[in-house]
């Protein structure tokens, strides 16, 4: 009986020991990860403290600084109006990103809740929007921009931008693996849809909401060809500009 308990607690440390082996491993791995990803943000706040002299001399580049300085912010900052920039950028990505959710969110509803004829053919059409380049639509957003007064407007700015044939497929189809019996049952204890919307499928479907959000402001924040094109007024030029 003794042999037993001991051949068991042997068993028991060598798995616990293997256990904390692979943990170790894991984390000095994930850390080793980290540093590679990290190691470009550190580059670049590393050379953005660097003195243009400093930076010149050297002929092997330092991965530290003795003499840091900010002065490369204050040129920056002084030589074009940067925080204005910083500004209409922040005023722009919010908006866009606030008004393209509302739009993803009641187009997918409609498509994966409600019942009305030629819903299909409608999103099958909807859909195939996707395989037209959007190089190809910036010419005529370009004119019926114009033709509507609005360039150097942040409207102008904005319009093209409020919807996604992509963001609105992907909510939808996260909306329609919630069961139909919760959305049955709603009904039934005579909740609207809008109210069934944003108590019960948004608050199930958020981390996909999260996803488009933080997907669509990289996309505003990181926007050039468009803001480049419809914009010749410093007052509205955006970071990317």
């Amino acid at each position: 009986m003794s042999t037993k308990n001991t051949d068991f607690k042997n068993i028991e440390r060598t798995a616990k020991n293997r256990e904390k082996t692979w943990k170790i491993i894991t984390y000095v791995l994930l850390t080793f990860w980290a540093l590679i990803v990290l190691f470009p943000f550190y580059w670049m706040v590393l050379t953005s403290v660097k003195s243009y002299g400093a930076y010149n001399a050297e002929y092997i580049p330092q991965l530290y600084t003795l003499a840091p300085t900010l002065q490369n912010y204050v040129d920056a900052f002084t030589a074009v109006p940067l925080a204005k920039y910083f500004l209409n950028t922040i005023i722009f990505t919010v908006i866009t990103t606030l008004i393209m959710l509302m739009v993803t969110v009641f187009a997918a509803f409609a498509f994966a809740r409600l019942e009305f004829r030629g819903r299909n053919l409608l999103f099958t059409l909807f859909l195939a929007l996707m395989m037209i380049p959007n190089e190809l639509v910036i010419i005529t957003n370009f004119v019926t921009i114009t033709n509507l007064g609005l360039r150097n407007t942040f409207t102008g700015l904005i319009l093209p931008s409020i919807t996604s044939v992509f963001y609105i497929y992907l909510l939808k189809e996260n909306f329609e693996q919630v069961p139909d019996e919760l959305y049955k049952a709603a009904k039934v204890d005579g909740t609207s849809d809008l109210k069934y919307l944003f108590k019960v499928l948004i608050p199930i479907c958020q981390p996909t909401i999260v996803t488009i959000t933080i997907l669509k402001v990289i996309e505003c924040w990181n926007s050039y060809v468009w803001p480049r094109l419809i914009t010749d007024s410093p007052t509205y030029f955006l970071v990317s500009n």
